[in-house]
């Protein structure tokens, strides 16, 4: 009995840990590189209820709130709104690398970037 009981805390604490670690929940950063051959960093606060994603985008210009934001499994979109133009965000939550892929349209140009996990 007893060990029935200790193995069944065991697998509990297991499945707790590994929810905590693949929830999107949580600040990420990156960086885009766009077409004009610049560099932008990217950071952002996801915060996950069900399948609505809220949260902010941050830049030294200050945070802009998520809008859109919906969850499909490990696939996810969003639009956040900068200087007057919606753009559009299509991604990928990668659990296993703790990692985002996200293809990006701002006003018809398509780029790519990813994203980590901040410590």
């Amino acid at each position: 009995m007893k060990k029935v009981f200790i193995t069944t805390a065991l697998l509990c604490c297991f499945a707790v840990c590994f929810a905590f670690v693949a929830d999107l929940t949580g600040k990420w950063t990156g960086s885009l590189l766009a077409p004009d051959g610049n560099e932008y960093p990217l950071s952002y606060n996801f915060k996950v209820d069900g399948d609505k994603l809220t949260g902010t985008g941050d830049s030294p210009a200050g945070s802009v709130a998520i809008a859109d934001g919906k969850i499909s499994g490990n696939d996810f979109s969003f639009s956040i709104p900068v200087n007057g133009v919606d753009i559009k965000n299509t991604c990928k939550f990668y659990p296993e690398a703790d990692s985002v892929g996200m293809d990006i349209d701002y006003n018809g140009m398509k780029m790519h970037a990813t994203l980590k996990r901040a410590k």
